[in-house]
Parts: structure tokens; C-alpha cells; sequence
């Protein structure tokens, strides 16, 4: 019964993007990369079945799913640049935030964002309020769209192939998303250690 509910569950997911199009797409990413609850595993993996049956063109897809991720979040940083210092140093306090860590999240920032921010887009829970403190540290722009590309690029061709490669076979998502979700976790902490590992070898020169 359970899995019936799973195959109805995917069936109307992908009625629903395939009536919507790549514009659907990009506004549905939009929402998972900005403030909203709207998972990216409801819209790509059957966005990239309906290019396997060759109602969707696949770089169209993945196009419009990277698309409204870096919109999203871009949306996410201009709220942290605008609302975000103001909020924390008037109630900050009452979260245990003092002006002193703020300013250090900034050097942080400052010096590892870009890493930060790639890091982030890989880890779940994580990648839609990575923009946040990018935003409040003011990273450069140019820098935080290219590192969200990547790493946003990254999470979203994964879901779109795998919906690809699942053809008529959808139901089996969920077996295949817990893989690849604890993938992008390892990848995450590869990156990181590389990046610490890197650190250190040019900080010893």
C-alpha cells in the first residue's frame, strides 16, 4: 500500500512539472533555495523522468533547476545584507549572539566564504541558509554566486540525473536519495579537510 502511495505521490509530482515547465522549475527552486520548506527531491529527480521520455530537454532542466537555486538564494543573501546585522545586534543578545562573535563570523567569512558557501550547498538542512551569513558578512557577490553555481550545480544535476536514469522505475527515489544525501555529506568533509589540509601546507611555507 505503501508503495502505491509513493508511485501516486511521484505520478502527480510529475504531472505537476510537466504543466508548469522549465519556468515551474526554476520558481519551485527558487522556493527550496530561498526561506520556504519546499524540497529540491520533489522537483528535479521527476523533472529529469520527463526528460528521459523526452517531454523536457535534460540541459534545459538542469538550466532552470540551477537557475532558480542561485535566485533563491541570492534572495536569501540581499535579506541577511539588508535586515540581517541590524536584527542581531539589536536581538542578539537574547540568542546568546554578541557584537564580538558577529564581527568574527565576518572575519570568517571574509577569508573562507567561498569554501563556506560550496560546503553549505552540499549538506542538507544546510544549503538554504548558507546565504544567510554570507549575506551578513557581505561576501562579494560575484564570489557567492559562483561558489552557489557550483555547489548548487552539483546538487541539482545529481537529483535530475538520477530522476533520468530511474526512468519508469520512480518509486525507487527514496532508496536512492538516502545514498546519495550521506554522498554529498562525505564529499562535503573531503572538501573541507582539502581545504584545511591546503591551509596549513601554505600557511607553513
Amino acid at each position: 500500500m505503501l508503495s502505491n502511495l509513493l508511485a501516486d505521490i511521484v505520478a502527480w509530482l510529475v504531472s505537476t512539472v510537466g504543466q508548469l515547465g522549465y519556468t515551474g522549475i526554476t520558481a519551485l527552486m527558487f522556493l527550496e533555495s530561498s526561506f520556504f520548506p519546499f524540497p529540491s527531491e520533489v522537483v528535479m529527480p521527476p523533472a529529469g523522468y520527463l526528460a528521459w521520455k523526452g517531454e523536457m530537454n535534460l540541459w534545459a532542466v538542469l538550466a532552470a533547476g540551477i537557475a532558480g537555486s542561485i535566485l533563491g538564494a541570492v534572495f536569501n543573501y540581499w535579506i541577511a545584507v539588508k535586515f540581517g546585522r541590524p536584527f542581531l545586534l539589536k536581538y542578539g543578545k537574547y540568542l546568546f549572539i554578541s557584537p564580538e562573535s558577529i564581527d568574527k563570523a565576518d572575519k570568517f567569512f571574509v577569508k573562507h566564504g567561498h569554501v563556506s558557501t560550496l560546503v553549505g550547498r552540499l549538506l542538507p538542512l544546510i544549503r538554504q541558509y548558507i546565504s544567510l551569513p554570507a549575506g551578513i558578512a557581505r561576501m562579494p557577490m560575484k564570489t557567492f554566486i559562483l561558489f552557489t553555481a557550483i555547489g548548487a550545480g552539483a546538487w541539482v544535476a545529481v537529483l535530475t540525473i538520477l530522476g533520468y536514469i530511474l526512468g519508469e522505475h520512480q518509486e525507487l527515489l527514496k532508496e536512492y536519495l538516502h545514498v546519495i544525501t550521506l554522498g554529498c555529506v562525505v564529499l562535503a568533509a573531503l572538501i573541507t579537510c582539502g581545504y584545511l589540509l591546503w591551509l596549513k601546507f601554505n600557511k607553513s611555507k
